[in-house]
This record gives structure tokens, sequence and C-alpha cells, in this order.
């Protein structure tokens, strides 16, 4: 349970009414009962808010709360960020309980501290470091060699292969893999795909003796910085000779894919289903919307924003604004959507003689 009033400091809002009201969790006003703590930071929430038995609530700043029949209400200047303190709070990471489960597997020659949990059928690897208060959840495997800084917590299934150091307070969700092979193949002679990159697809298919793919394997690891969460289910690639890199405070959504030699900056976003190719840059603060994909060995700038779908192919300028497949600069595409628009009416004008 929660006091209304740590509710509101935690949130930085102003308190208004009884803050010693107890709260057991937060909800939408339509489905609040007197222990709950109602969301209202929008009109229709808001409506909701005179025929709910909520007796607290989360509002807007300038909001009249006493007409809504509550006991006690806390006033915020910015929604969003209140909903995300709040949600801290109200679903903090269950602390590590210092316990290694009897099914672990933890090499002689690792290094554990004692307040670290470790849990079940968890294989930890010859010369891995894991540091303070980290918590494994089931079915991790830590490969020989990893080093894991303080308050990292690694959820069920993850896989975290050779090479890799991650930073302080990073939070691993289920099922991530970091440290896979790149996906990087040559043949023995140029084949089509270098052949048509070169001559823009002007050259024929090769005649080739053997057309086999040789493996470049990835010897470089990963870093990951302090503050970066990794969604379930994606996966950061091992460079090839130098380190992939996931710079502090990064936040990665879950079936993204980051490429190997891939250096993404710090404090970026990259939203679900992203894929940043082999050997890209991605600047500080950027983001990438979901599905979009980033060629290889592109250079995003700082500060970008990458629009849903778009897939760029060549280097960006910081703060620049991109959509679209090949993006290109949002005013430039709205206008070409809006002329695409028109096209029929003209083509229809000019089939008439007009």
């Amino acid at each position: 349970m929660h006091l209304v009033r740590d509710i509101a400091a935690a949130l930085g809002g102003t308190l208004h009414g009884d803050g010693d009201l107890r709260i057991v969790r937060a909800t939408e006003p339509v489905l609040a009962g007197p222990r709950d703590l109602a969301i209202a930071l929008s009109g229709s929430f808001l409506d909701q808010l005179s025929g709910s038995d909520a007796q607290a609530a989360v509002i807007m700043d300038g909001v009249e709360w006493s007409s809504y029949g509550l006991r006690a209400a806390i006033s915020v200047p910015r929604g969003r960020l209140a909903m995300a303190k709040l949600t801290q709070v109200m679903d903090a990471k269950r602390e590590s309980l210092g316990l290694i489960h009897k099914t672990a597997l933890i090499d002689a020659a690792a290094t554990v501290d004692q307040s670290a949990e470790i849990g079940a059928f968890c294989i930890v690897g010859a010369g891995a470091k894991i540091g303070r208060n980290c918590r494994l959840g089931s079915h991790v495997s830590i490969a020989d060699g990893v080093e894991i800084a303080d308050d990292v917590t690694i959820e069920d299934g993850c896989k975290i292969l050779r090479g890799v150091t991650i930073g302080a307070n990073v939070w691993l969700h289920a099922n991530v893999v970091i440290g896979s092979h790149g996906f990087s193949f040559v043949t023995t002679e140029p084949a089509h795909v270098e052949l048509a990159r070169k001559t823009l697809g002007q050259s024929a298919p090769p005649e080739m003796a053997d057309p086999s793919w040789h493996r470049i394997h990835s010897l470089g690891g990963v870093v990951i910085g302090a503050d970066v969460e990794v969604g379930a289910n994606s996966t950061i690639d091992a460079g090839t000779l130098r380190q992939t890199r996931i710079g502090r405070g990064t936040k990665i959504d879950n079936l993204v894919h980051v490429g190997h030699n891939a250096v993404v900056g710090e404090h970026c976003l990259l939203c679900g289903q992203v894929g940043i190719a082999g050997s890209a840059t991605i600047g500080d603060r950027t983001v990438v919307g979901g599905q979009a994909g980033v060629a290889d060995n592109t250079t995003v700038g700082r500060d970008v924003v990458i629009g849903g779908a778009s897939v760029v192919l060549s280097n960006v300028p910081d703060g620049r604004v991109m959509l679209g497949s090949p993006a290109v600069k949002l005013t430039t595409h709205i206008d070409g959507y809006k002329a695409l628009r028109r096209l029929p009416r003209l083509l229809s004008r000019l089939a008439a003689g007009n």
C-alpha cells in the first residue's frame, strides 16, 4: 500500500485533501474503487470521475478537484511524466534476495556478489562477474568472461554470450539475446549482390565456381551502457573486431535487432521491430519509430526523429525529422504525399483536355 502523500512526493505534484489515504493500485476512473488511485489526466477520464467510487485521483494542474467528490487529489503539470513516475512507484522492480537457486550452475571461476539473486536453471560461465544487487530470472545463460555491473535485472530466458559487458542499472526483459554472431558472409569471388551495389544493378549475375558463403565471425563483443533497457525478444549482435555499443540511458523496445558493429548513442529510443543494420551509427537522443530500418554503414545524427516504417538509406544530419521509404525530410515527404493524392485528378483533367 502507498499513502497519497508519498505518491504526491514521488510525482513532484501538489497534494490536495487527505494525504493519509492508503492506495492499493492505480487505475482508470471507471474501474476505480475506494482504495484505488484514479488517473484522470484528460477530459474524457475526468468525466468518468463523477460517477466512480474513487476517493483519490491524479489530475492536471488547474482542475478543481473538490467538485468530483474526492477526498484527495494530486495535481501535476505534465501528465505523461506523472504516469512514468507513478507506474515506477506502483511497479518497482523487485529487489534481489541474495539467493542462488539449487538448480543454478555457477562455474567455480565465476565471481558472483553475495547480494545477487540467481534463479532456477541459470548457467554462469567461467570468469563471469556479476555485481551487487543483480537479479537473474530463470533459465538465464551468462557466458564465460561476461561482466555485469551492479543493480542489473535480467529476466527469464535471456542469453548473454561471450565478450559482453553490461553497465549498472540495466534491465533486460525476457528472452533478450546479446552478443550473438553478426550476419556477415562473403564469397570467394564477388557475388552478384556486391556487383549490383557497385554498378547500381547494371551488372549481370557472374558465373561463380564457388557460390558458397563464408562466415565472418564476430570477435568484438558488445558493450551496454548504464541505465539501458532492452525489450523482450530483442537481439544485439557482437561486433566483428570492434564492439557493438549501446549508449547510456538508451531504451530499446521489443523485437528490435541491432546488427554487428552498430553504435547507438546515449538516451535514444528504438521502438518495436526496428532494425539497425551492421556498422550503422545512431547519434545521441535519436528516436527511431516502429518498424523503421537503418541501412548498413549509415550515419544518423543526434536528435533525429525517424518516423514509423521509414527506411533510412543515406546519412541524416543532426536534428532532422525523417519519414518515408526511402526516408526524406518530413516536409518533403508531406509535399510528395499531397502531390501523389492530386495525381488522379490531374490525370483526369489531362485526359479530358483540360
